[in-house]
């Protein structure tokens, strides 16, 4: 998928290759507070880390940079909790540039979930590319806010495939 120009800086390329570049990991981070609840940076730490599955959990060292480079930029802002941590929630800003760059931010929480199956024989084989397909393509037709009948549509077809396949 071709990188786009945003807001970001961009990582020197002469340090090895992370797991993620600063501008994915904005990206990741903005999905992740899409749900419009507060959340603490070591939450988005722990919920990256739970997404894939136990293999990456991206270090506090660049996302608490990341969180206060998205708030300077009036994506994020954060609030002085009782227990001394910051919760940061999406402002109106960061949705919208959430949704200019939504397939790239789906793209990103696609490869962070393929890590789950990192070390198994679906990852590497035919299987583990359909499931990254088929996740793709779900969260590229059902982003926003998407009617009942397509929800229902969806879901039929999935539950079509699960039956073919206990049938095998």
């Amino acid at each position: 998928m071709p990188r786009t120009t945003n807001n970001y800086d961009s990582q020197a390329a002469s340090s090895p290759r992370r797991m993620l570049d600063g501008d994915e990991l904005g990206f990741l981070l903005l999905l992740l507070l899409d749900d419009g609840d507060a959340r603490h940076g070591y939450d988005l730490i722990r919920e990256i880390k739970t997404r894939s599955g136990g293999n990456y959990a991206p270090s506090s060292g660049i996302v608490y940079p990341r969180l206060a480079l998205m708030s300077d930029l009036g994506q994020i802002e954060s609030r002085q909790a009782q227990e001394k941590r910051r919760a940061y929630s999406l402002t109106q800003t960061g949705r919208s540039f959430l949704h200019e760059h939504l397939d790239e931010a789906q793209g990103v929480l696609a490869r962070i979930e393929a890590l789950r199956f990192r070390g198994s024989s679906v990852a590497a084989g035919p299987v583990g590319r359909a499931m990254q397909n088929l996740k793709t393509a779900l969260g590229q037709r059902l982003a926003g806010t998407p009617d009942k009948e397509l929800l229902l549509s969806v879901a039929e077809i999935i539950d079509e495939a699960v039956h073919k396949i206990e049938r095998l």
